[in-house]
């Protein structure tokens, strides 16, 4: 292959490089191989990985290098239905063209495909070229992965991947029939505690910072702000974040007592508004009681004349 080829171009050496490092060292969980006629182009086929729905799954796909190689990412696309992933679709990630600020030269197309299985049982979080199907779903498509290879691009092209087919087949093992292995139940409830602790006390991440995946590679993730709720009548502001965790006996017994906190101001209040009213009600008296004194006087005889003298 390398006489067909200008082995003065970086990137031409390094795939070369990269290929002949796989032929000597191949992995039973994926295989990729260029196009005699175009070395940029990479087939492969990667294993479903264990303990997942996936697992015994074959899911073939299609590496286009950059004529830049190895200083800018490849691309990816998917060519077998998988529930994960669309096909014929190039797909986000993070050690893809859709992220060249994250990619670092050392990284190669073993490292691609190594990440790309660790991709596969994350959540898609609505990146481009993902799906979210059920595990029933992805595990049906696991069990159809292994009927036969797709079909895709020239003769060329399909007999690469018909290879590959034969050669994953003879290295992975059968879709467990069962299904996606279950999780116990107190792992189960153990997780779903440490969820409702993070949820209580979450720890936010910094912006443009992201998590580790098994193959070491960075996932970007998009940073969610808090949303609170209007205040109350009470003055008091509800959290979103702090309440969708709180079981919903709590918020009914927190909302009764709220109700009754201001039942009491309520009836705390009612005193003092019956003592304005005694006041206003003392003063008319007081004024109608002078009044009529001063009426009484006006009336008497003496009053009289000594108003006319």
């Amino acid at each position: 292959m390398a006489e067909k080829h200008n082995l003065k171009n970086p990137a031409v050496k390094r795939i070369l490089q990269e290929f002949k490092e796989m032929q000597s060292n191949p992995s039973h969980d994926y295989i990729s191989l260029p196009l005699e006629e175009n070395i940029f182009e990479w087939q492969f086929a990667i294993r479903g990985p264990r303990d997942t729905e996936f697992e015994g799954g074959i899911y073939h796909g299609r590496i286009q290098l950059p004529s830049e190689y190895p200083f800018k990412p490849p691309s990816f696309m998917l060519l077998t239905p998988s529930g994960r992933f669309e096909t014929q679709t190039k797909i986000c990630l993070s050690i893809s063209n859709h992220h060249p600020e994250h990619w670092q030269p050392s990284w190669s197309v073993r490292t691609a495909l190594v990440a790309l299985i660790a991709f596969m049982p994350t959540n898609p979080n609505g990146a481009l070229g993902s799906l979210n199907y059920k595990k029933e779903d992805r595990h049906a498509l696991a069990i159809k992965s292994r009927e036969a290879p797709p079909k895709f691009g020239t003769p060329e092209r399909q007999r690469l991947i018909d290879e590959i087919h034969e050669y994953m087949l003879s290295k992975s093992s059968p879709v467990p029939e069962g299904g996606p292995s279950q999780v116990s139940e107190e792992q189960s409830n153990t997780e779903k505690a440490e969820t409702l602790v993070n949820l209580q006390n979450p720890e936010p991440l910094p912006a443009g910072e992201g998590i580790q995946d098994e193959a070491g590679d960075r996932i970007i993730e998009e940073q969610e702000y808090p949303v609170n709720a209007n205040p109350n009548l009470a003055g008091v502001e509800v959290s979103m974040a702090n309440t969708s965790s709180v079981p919903i006996n709590q918020l009914l017994h927190k909302s009764d007592a709220m109700v009754q906190n201001l039942k009491s101001e309520t009836r705390a209040q009612k005193p003092d508004d019956r003592l304005f009213t005694l006041a206003a009600i003392g003063l008319t008296i007081a004024i109608v009681v002078l009044l009529l004194k001063k009426f009484v006087k006006s009336t008497e005889p003496g009053a009289v004349f000594m108003d006319e003298s």
